[in-house]
C-alpha cells in the first residue's frame, strides 16, 4: 500500500453494517481514487455475510454491489485498476 490515499465520500446517512470498515481499508490501496456509497435497496435473496461484487463498469471505474442479508447497497469506485485487479483487492480486504 502506498502513501497516496483515496477519498471516501459519505453523502448518505445509512450504510450496510460493516461496509464503511471495508471501504475505509479499500481507499488505502494504490489505484483507488474515490469510493462513494450509494442507494440502499431491499432484495428477495438472502446473503448471510457482507459480500462485495463488481456489477458494471462506469466512467473511470466500476459500480460494486454490497450485499448483506436482504439489503443491497450500490458503491461507486473511481479507480485506475482493471476489473480483475479490483476483484483481487476486494478479496484481500474481505479475507
Amino acid at each position: 500500500m502506498s502513501g497516496n490515499k483515496g477519498r471516501l465520500v459519505l453523502n448518505h446517512s445509512t450504510h450496510i453494517p460493516g461496509l464503511l470498515a471495508i471501504l475505509g481499508k479499500l481507499i488505502h490501496y494504490p489505484g483507488i481514487q474515490t469510493v462513494t456509497p450509494g442507494v440502499i435497496s431491499r432484495v428477495k435473496g438472502h446473503a448471510p455475510h457482507l459480500k462485495l461484487r463488481i456489477s458494471v463498469p462506469i466512467r473511470g471505474g466500476f459500480k460494486v454491489l454490497a450485499r448483506s442479508g436482504k439489503t443491497v447497497q450500490e458503491v461507486f469506485i473511481v479507480t485506475t485498476l482493471s476489473s480483475d485487479e479490483l476483484v483481487y483487492t476486494i478479496t484481500q480486504i474481505q479475507a
